[in-house]
């Protein structure tokens, strides 16, 4: 980490409007401390397009995001489809459930709206890595494609309990052993999933999930395919520069958000492309 000294413009404190309405106590808190402790615009966007503008015309402030990891990860794609990822660090101060902050915490990110916003003051910057993709969308933490579950696969749910409904629940118990067996459940994925050129699953074997994880030391990044069903399957790993997928349909889950389907995406890294503001 590099010392994180004060910015030349002040704060540009974007409060995202989920955030606003789900906890505004924390909200009033965040605003309150970093008011105190710099000069400090606030902006208090209503809509995603309103964010954008005002992120947009942030001039030499360094954003502060107050929001989940939503709110970071929209903040930070939007930065890097204007190229403006290196002109300051970000910051974020973390607002709204438990289960919409885990990336926050993965980055080390305080959880507390006051040290938080302590840190934003008088933390240090670290440098941290980006998947980019061909759409040019952006994962900074984990890329996930995720094993298939019955209503993924357009099976549509029994409107209620009946005798052919525990009929087929039966025999679905009965045959579910052979499919393991056979190593080819209808949960699987077929896709060819290829690391800096090299095949780590192809189109001929079921592939239960994907993932591929930032590191953020500038290292390629931790890849894992599990193929197979069953007690045949295995997993597969590799460290990468560049990820490519592609195959039948399939969905995949950026930083907790789903997206999809798609037929073929490749997620190439940026080394320190980006940089956020944390405790000392």
């Amino acid at each position: 980490m590099s010392e994180a000294g004060a910015p030349v413009g002040g704060l540009l404190v974007l409060v995202d409007p989920v955030a606003r309405r789900l906890d505004g106590e924390s909200v009033r808190i965040a605003k309150d401390v970093l008011s105190a402790g710099a000069a400090a615009k606030i902006c208090l966007p209503d809509s995603q397009e309103e964010f954008a503008r005002a992120l947009a015309r942030r001039g030499h402030r360094q954003p502060v995001i107050v929001g989940d990891d939503r709110a970071l990860v929209r903040a930070v794609a939007l930065l890097h489809r204007e190229r403006g990822l290196g002109e300051s660090a970000l910051a974020l101060v973390p607002v709204g459930p438990v289960g919409s902050l885990a990336l926050a915490r993965s980055l080390g990110v305080p959880e507390s709206a006051v040290a938080a916003a302590r840190a934003v003051l008088d933390g240090s910057v670290r440098v941290c890595d980006l998947l980019v993709d061909d759409s040019d969308g952006v994962v900074l933490g984990e890329l996930r494609i995720p094993p298939l579950r019955g209503p993924e696969r357009g099976v549509p749910r029994p409107a209620g309990p009946s005798v052919w409904s525990a009929y087929r629940s039966l025999v679905r118990t009965l045959v579910r052993p052979v499919a393991a067996a056979g190593g080819a459940g209808g949960g699987h994925h077929r896709l060819r999933v290829e690391a800096d050129g090299v095949v780590l699953a192809d189109v001929d074997q079921p592939v239960a999930d994907v993932s591929v994880r930032t590191r953020g030391d500038g290292e390629p990044a931790e890849v894992s395919v599990r193929t197979g069903g069953g007690f045949g399957g295995s997993t597969v790993t590799a460290r990468a520069k560049t990820v490519t997928v592609s195959g039948a349909d399939f969905r995949y889950r950026a930083d907790g958000a789903m997206t999809g389907p798609v037929r073929r995406r490749t997620w190439t890294l940026r080394p320190g492309a980006w940089t956020l503001t944390l405790p000392r």
